[in-house]
Protein backbone atom coordinates (compact mmCIF):
# COMPACT_ATOMS: atom_id res chain seq x y z
CA UNK A 1 0.00 0.00 0.00
CA UNK A 2 2.75 2.21 1.11
CA UNK A 3 4.23 1.64 -2.61
CA UNK A 4 1.40 2.42 -4.26
CA UNK A 5 0.90 5.53 -2.38
CA UNK A 6 4.13 6.49 -3.38
CA UNK A 7 4.03 6.21 -6.80
CA UNK A 8 0.28 6.60 -7.13
CA UNK A 9 -0.29 10.22 -5.75
CA UNK A 10 2.13 13.72 -5.18
CA UNK A 11 3.53 12.48 -1.57
CA UNK A 12 7.21 12.37 -0.70
CA UNK A 13 8.31 9.00 1.18
CA UNK A 14 7.89 11.26 4.48
CA UNK A 15 4.35 12.00 3.64
CA UNK A 16 3.72 8.21 3.28
CA UNK A 17 5.13 7.14 6.88
CA UNK A 18 2.85 9.82 8.33
CA UNK A 19 -0.01 8.38 6.87
CA UNK A 20 0.82 4.81 7.31
CA UNK A 21 2.00 5.59 11.05
CA UNK A 22 -1.93 7.26 11.39
CA UNK A 23 -2.82 3.64 10.54
CA UNK A 24 -1.23 2.06 12.93
CA UNK A 25 1.58 0.79 10.49
CA UNK A 26 4.73 2.30 11.85
CA UNK A 27 7.85 2.16 8.52
CA UNK A 28 10.44 3.98 8.22
CA UNK A 29 10.61 6.40 5.02
CA UNK A 30 13.74 4.61 3.99
CA UNK A 31 12.26 1.02 4.14
CA UNK A 32 9.50 2.35 1.59
CA UNK A 33 12.19 3.86 -0.46
CA UNK A 34 13.58 0.52 -1.18
CA UNK A 35 10.11 -1.13 -1.48
CA UNK A 36 9.41 0.99 -4.62
CA UNK A 37 12.62 0.52 -5.73
CA UNK A 38 12.29 -3.09 -5.49
CA UNK A 39 9.39 -3.79 -6.38
CA UNK A 40 9.11 -1.11 -9.40
CA UNK A 41 10.88 -3.72 -11.56
CA UNK A 42 9.23 -6.65 -10.75
CA UNK A 43 5.60 -5.13 -11.27
CA UNK A 44 7.00 -3.50 -14.76
CA UNK A 45 7.74 -7.12 -15.98
CA UNK A 46 4.60 -8.45 -15.50
CA UNK A 47 3.21 -5.38 -16.54
CA UNK A 48 4.91 -5.99 -20.03
CA UNK A 49 3.09 -9.76 -20.29
CA UNK A 50 -0.39 -8.22 -19.60
CA UNK A 51 -1.01 -5.08 -21.18
CA UNK A 52 -3.24 -4.25 -24.16
CA UNK A 53 -1.05 -4.32 -27.52
CA UNK A 54 -0.64 -1.47 -29.17
CA UNK A 55 -1.04 0.30 -32.48
CA UNK A 56 1.44 1.02 -35.34
CA UNK A 57 1.92 4.74 -35.10
CA UNK A 58 4.01 6.42 -32.32
CA UNK A 59 4.90 9.51 -30.73
CA UNK A 60 7.50 10.46 -28.62
CA UNK A 61 9.24 13.45 -26.96
CA UNK A 62 11.53 14.30 -23.55
CA UNK A 63 10.12 16.36 -20.65
CA UNK A 64 12.90 17.51 -17.78
CA UNK A 65 13.06 15.69 -14.61
CA UNK A 66 15.09 17.11 -11.60
CA UNK A 67 17.69 14.81 -10.20
CA UNK A 68 20.92 15.29 -7.80
CA UNK A 69 20.67 18.79 -8.67
CA UNK A 70 20.73 19.27 -11.84
CA UNK A 71 17.71 18.78 -14.71
CA UNK A 72 17.73 15.60 -16.40
CA UNK A 73 15.68 14.33 -19.47
CA UNK A 74 12.80 11.65 -19.16
CA UNK A 75 12.25 10.49 -22.98
CA UNK A 76 8.72 8.75 -23.19
CA UNK A 77 7.16 7.01 -26.54
CA UNK A 78 3.18 6.70 -26.84
CA UNK A 79 1.32 5.19 -29.53
CA UNK A 80 -1.81 6.83 -31.21
CA UNK A 81 -4.57 5.70 -28.62
CA UNK A 82 -2.24 7.61 -26.02
CA UNK A 83 -1.18 4.10 -24.65
CA UNK A 84 2.46 4.35 -22.69
CA UNK A 85 4.96 2.26 -24.51
CA UNK A 86 8.41 3.02 -23.31
CA UNK A 87 9.98 5.52 -21.40
CA UNK A 88 13.73 6.39 -21.16
CA UNK A 89 15.77 8.69 -18.56
CA UNK A 90 19.05 10.05 -19.98
CA UNK A 91 21.22 12.95 -18.80
CA UNK A 92 21.64 14.47 -22.38
CA UNK A 93 18.88 15.59 -24.46
CA UNK A 94 20.21 14.60 -27.98
CA UNK A 95 20.27 11.96 -30.93
CA UNK A 96 21.75 9.18 -29.29
CA UNK A 97 18.87 9.28 -26.05
CA UNK A 98 16.03 9.34 -28.72
CA UNK A 99 17.84 6.19 -30.38
CA UNK A 100 18.24 4.60 -27.35
CA UNK A 101 14.52 5.27 -26.38
CA UNK A 102 13.56 4.05 -30.14
CA UNK A 103 15.50 0.61 -30.16
CA UNK A 104 14.14 -0.28 -26.34
CA UNK A 105 10.56 0.69 -27.69
CA UNK A 106 11.10 -1.91 -30.77
CA UNK A 107 12.52 -4.61 -29.00
CA UNK A 108 9.35 -4.41 -26.94
CA UNK A 109 6.84 -3.73 -29.83
CA UNK A 110 7.88 -3.95 -33.08
CA UNK A 111 8.67 -1.23 -35.45
CA UNK A 112 6.13 1.28 -36.23
CA UNK A 113 4.51 1.49 -39.61
CA UNK A 114 4.57 5.43 -38.83
CA UNK A 115 6.26 7.75 -36.44
CA UNK A 116 5.39 11.47 -35.75
CA UNK A 117 7.70 13.87 -34.60
CA UNK A 118 7.54 17.50 -33.97
CA UNK A 119 10.33 18.36 -35.82
CA UNK A 120 13.43 18.43 -33.33
CA UNK A 121 16.57 17.14 -35.30
CA UNK A 122 17.15 14.21 -32.97
CA UNK A 123 14.48 12.46 -33.05
CA UNK A 124 14.34 12.65 -36.79
CA UNK A 125 18.33 11.60 -37.08
CA UNK A 126 17.38 8.49 -34.42
CA UNK A 127 14.34 7.35 -36.72
CA UNK A 128 16.69 7.72 -39.54
CA UNK A 129 19.65 5.88 -38.55
CA UNK A 130 17.64 3.02 -37.15
CA UNK A 131 15.88 2.28 -40.89
CA UNK A 132 19.27 1.98 -41.78
CA UNK A 133 19.13 -1.96 -40.41
CA UNK A 134 16.69 -4.69 -42.51
CA UNK A 135 13.31 -4.60 -41.77
CA UNK A 136 13.32 -1.57 -39.72
CA UNK A 137 11.16 0.72 -42.44
CA UNK A 138 9.64 3.86 -40.35
CA UNK A 139 7.14 6.34 -42.29
CA UNK A 140 8.52 9.71 -40.99
CA UNK A 141 5.51 12.69 -40.09
CA UNK A 142 6.26 15.97 -38.51
CA UNK A 143 3.71 17.60 -36.63
CA UNK A 144 4.04 19.49 -33.51
CA UNK A 145 0.05 19.56 -33.20
CA UNK A 146 -0.32 15.91 -33.14
CA UNK A 147 2.52 15.49 -30.91
CA UNK A 148 1.36 18.07 -27.97
CA UNK A 149 -0.41 14.58 -26.99
CA UNK A 150 3.10 13.85 -25.66
CA UNK A 151 3.61 17.02 -23.95
CA UNK A 152 0.14 16.51 -22.02
CA UNK A 153 0.43 13.27 -21.18
CA UNK A 154 4.22 13.69 -19.53
CA UNK A 155 1.81 15.88 -16.75
CA UNK A 156 0.66 12.66 -15.56
CA UNK A 157 4.18 11.71 -14.40
CA UNK A 158 5.67 14.93 -13.83
CA UNK A 159 2.71 16.29 -10.76
CA UNK A 160 3.93 13.18 -8.97
CA UNK A 161 7.66 13.69 -9.15
CA UNK A 162 7.78 17.36 -8.19
CA UNK A 163 6.81 16.86 -4.73
CA UNK A 164 9.94 14.43 -4.40
CA UNK A 165 11.99 17.71 -5.01
CA UNK A 166 14.72 15.93 -7.01
CA UNK A 167 15.96 12.47 -7.42
CA UNK A 168 19.11 12.16 -4.84
CA UNK A 169 20.16 9.40 -6.93
CA UNK A 170 20.66 8.71 -11.26
CA UNK A 171 20.27 5.04 -10.05
CA UNK A 172 17.62 5.15 -7.86
CA UNK A 173 15.49 7.46 -10.21
CA UNK A 174 14.46 5.11 -13.11
CA UNK A 175 12.79 2.25 -10.97
CA UNK A 176 10.60 4.95 -9.45
CA UNK A 177 9.69 6.39 -12.16
CA UNK A 178 8.89 3.03 -13.84
CA UNK A 179 6.43 2.89 -10.46
CA UNK A 180 4.73 6.38 -11.27
CA UNK A 181 4.13 5.49 -15.09
CA UNK A 182 3.01 2.33 -14.13
CA UNK A 183 0.09 3.76 -12.15
CA UNK A 184 -0.44 6.41 -14.73
CA UNK A 185 -0.92 3.54 -17.34
CA UNK A 186 -3.66 2.01 -14.94
CA UNK A 187 -5.45 4.69 -14.78
CA UNK A 188 -5.90 4.97 -18.33
CA UNK A 189 -6.90 1.49 -19.02
CA UNK A 190 -3.92 -0.11 -20.32
CA UNK A 191 -4.17 -3.30 -18.63
CA UNK A 192 -6.48 -5.54 -20.60
CA UNK A 193 -7.76 -8.31 -18.23
CA UNK A 194 -8.03 -5.40 -14.94
CA UNK A 195 -10.06 -3.28 -17.71
CA UNK A 196 -12.30 -6.39 -18.60
CA UNK A 197 -13.18 -7.45 -14.91
CA UNK A 198 -13.71 -3.76 -13.91
CA UNK A 199 -11.29 -3.84 -11.37
CA UNK A 200 -10.24 -0.21 -9.98
CA UNK A 201 -7.30 1.33 -10.23
CA UNK A 202 -5.69 0.24 -6.85
CA UNK A 203 -6.86 -3.75 -7.51
CA UNK A 204 -5.25 -3.69 -11.07
CA UNK A 205 -2.10 -2.60 -9.29
CA UNK A 206 -2.22 -5.22 -6.57
CA UNK A 207 -3.04 -7.69 -9.17
CA UNK A 208 -0.23 -7.60 -10.46
CA UNK A 209 2.25 -8.44 -7.58
CA UNK A 210 -0.14 -11.50 -6.98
Amino acid sequence: MGVRWYVAYPLSYRHVEALLEERGVPIDHATLQRGVVQDSAQLEAVWHRRKRPVWVSWRRDATSIKGKGQWDYLYRALEKTDQTMDFLRTAPRDEEAARRLLKKAIRRHDVPAQSTIDGRAAHEAAIKSSKAAPGTASAIRKSKSLNNIVAQDHRGVTRITRPMVGFKSFDVAPPTLVGIALMHMLRTQQLEDGVKQGLTVAEQFYALAT
